[in-house]
């Protein structure tokens, strides 16, 4: 009997793994808490936590729990349509449309949201806080934040161009 891994068409990334600890009365009781991050890399990308005694089980729980809270990134060209900032807890991530051929800049846990989002060129620079969590979660609200000039023109009941200038 063979076991098949069915084939996502979303790519993975662990961006950090905790070891959490309770002390109980016959001791400790280790569990794994682990920060994921996917993405389609054509604008979809979600981000998710999961616990677990151990730490394939807790990537697993990520995983599905990132699937669950997936938004879509408005993408022009290469980079973001303007520039943005999110808050989360006491994290600020701002984000900076660059020129083709920047790259991500970025640090690493912001850069994982970014890649997997399929955002090629960008700059990044994250205040407050070092924490991943919270750096990824400012990241993603950041994202959500994002309009493109399509979008907008709707809103506003006007054309594309009208909103261009």
């Amino acid at each position: 009997m063979q076991r098949r891994e069915e084939q996502s068409e979303f790519k993975e990334k662990l961006v950090s793994v905790n070891r959490v600890v309770k002390t109980v009365k016959g001791g400790r009781n280790f569990r794994f808490s682990a920060l994921m991050v996917v993405g389609d890399g054509a604008g979809r990308v979600g981000a998710g936590m999961g616990k677990a005694a151990e730490i394939p089980e807790a990537i697993r729980k990520g995983v599905e729990d990132a699937k669950k809270n997936m938004i879509t990134v408005p993408i022009v060209g290469t980079t973001i349509p303007h520039q943005t900032t999110g808050y989360y807890g006491t994290g600020k991530v701002v984000m900076v449309p660059a020129e083709e051929g920047s790259g991500v800049i970025a640090g690493g846990a912001a850069r994982a949201v970014l890649e997997l989002a399929g955002v090629k060129d960008i700059r990044t620079k994250s205040f407050g806080t070092a924490n991943p969590i919270n750096t990824v979660k400012a990241t993603v609200e950041g994202l959500k934040l994002l309009r493109s000039a399509e979008q907008v023109a709707k809103m506003r009941g006007k054309t594309v161009e009208e909103i261009l200038g």
